[in-house]
């Protein structure tokens, strides 16, 4: 049974070597996405605001981006209130599926970027490829069938060396090659192993996720373009957004999502003040009618359920910054740890097949010397 489990270990690592190097670079350099895009692109990230600062209503800031950008709608507005990172809004482009982002001073109401397409920018370019490999629905199966592996390697090679933590620290550094190279495999890939199944078994969720949203809403292929907005003109955002910090003692708003379909409303997603580290910025929701602005329903996360507490839990646990800067190292530096086991057990495979064929051909030979 183990020499089972580890040929399917090292045929799993072969056939999923190629995603899962994909995803454990940029997920490593995703982990400080905003402060790489803050280091690349200030004009656009940073607002100079001082501490008496106040945001510009959420209506002025809408109707000055819509009004910069004839022939697009606001799929989304991504809110911020720390004198520090600017707002981005969301657009879709009339008759199409094409999103794209706008950074603006919500302090001033000034543009600080013309609209780009999604994956425009660096960054936002390496979160497509590390979620989808840049082929949209097909690329998210990929990426969950590589999750599913990951899964099973982190499992499996807990099961195959679970005997390893006994001599865990001991490295044969005078070995032969094949030796030594076996202890790093083993020894990377025990410590490694719990938070790389935390990432595999997070980020599969998502990937699945997204893909029965995209079955559901459009599997009979029927997307609905939008060329209008979908919400009453009588709506007030900026009033549903103080109303929304209302609602929810200790919310504060961190995304609005807009009624860019039929049969969606308006919804803001915030944060709330809690003693659990792994509630989520956009854990708590307030809902309102597209139409009359009527409250629908509200989200206290601290007095959700059990699943749903769980499944929000994700984000911080998939990106590891629930303990501050010192996790998200942690979590950058295990994120790459897949490089090293893919590279080590590549040349551990490869040392196994020339050993065999040399024994083969060993073998061959005192075959032919025994006839002759």
């Amino acid at each position: 049974m183990r020499k089972t489990l580890f040929k399917w270990h090292s045929y799993g690592a072969l056939i999923a070597m190629l995603p899962l190097l994909i995803i454990s670079i940029t997920g490593s350099i995703l982990v400080f996405k905003v402060e790489i895009d803050s280091l690349l692109r200030p004009s656009h990230m940073v607002v100079d605001a001082t501490a008496t600062s106040e945001r510009v209503s959420l209506d002025t800031l809408m109707q000055t981006t819509l009004a910069a950008n004839p022939g697009y709608e606001l799929g989304g507005w991504e809110l911020f209130d720390d004198k520090h990172r600017s707002d981005a809004g969301y657009l879709i482009k009339h008759g199409t599926e094409q999103w794209e982002k706008i950074y603006i001073n919500q302090y001033n109401g000034e543009l600080l970027s013309v609209s780009q397409p999604m994956g425009h920018y660096i960054t936002d370019w390496l979160l497509e490829l590390h979620y989808t490999f840049l082929l949209d629905v097909k690329g998210a199966w990929v990426g969950f069938a590589a999750a599913l592996i990951m899964l099973f390697l982190g499992g499996s090679g807990i099961i195959l060396y679970r005997r390893f933590w006994a001599k865990l620290f001991t490295m044969r550094f005078k070995a032969v090659k094949r030796v030594l190279f076996s202890d790093i495999h083993k020894f990377i890939g025990i410590l490694s192993s719990p938070i790389l199944i935390i990432m595999a078994f997070t980020g599969g969720y998502w990937n699945i996720a997204g893909i029965l949203h995209e079955i559901n809403e459009h599997g009979d292929g029927g997307h609905v373009y939008i060329t209008a907005p979908l919400h009453s003109p009588e709506i007030s955002f900026e009033s549903l957004r103080l109303k929304s910090h209302a609602e929810i003692p200790s919310y504060q708003a961190g995304y609005l999502a807009m009624p860019h379909e039929p049969e969606r409303d308006i919804t803001f997603y915030g944060a709330v003040q809690s003693s659990n580290p792994l509630h989520s910025e956009y854990a708590s929701t307030v809902s309102f009618d597209k139409t009359t602005g009527k409250l629908l329903n509200k989200q206290d996360i601290r007095e959700a359920g059990l699943l749903m507490v769980f499944l929000d839990s994700f984000r911080k646990l998939h990106f590891g910054y629930f303990g501050g800067l010192i996790t998200r190292i942690i979590w950058c530096i295990v994120g790459l740890m897949p490089v090293l086991l893919g590279f080590t057990g590549l040349y551990l495979y490869w040392n196994r097949r020339q050993q065999k064929s040399a024994s083969k051909r060993a073998r061959v030979a005192i075959d032919s010397q025994s006839v002759a």
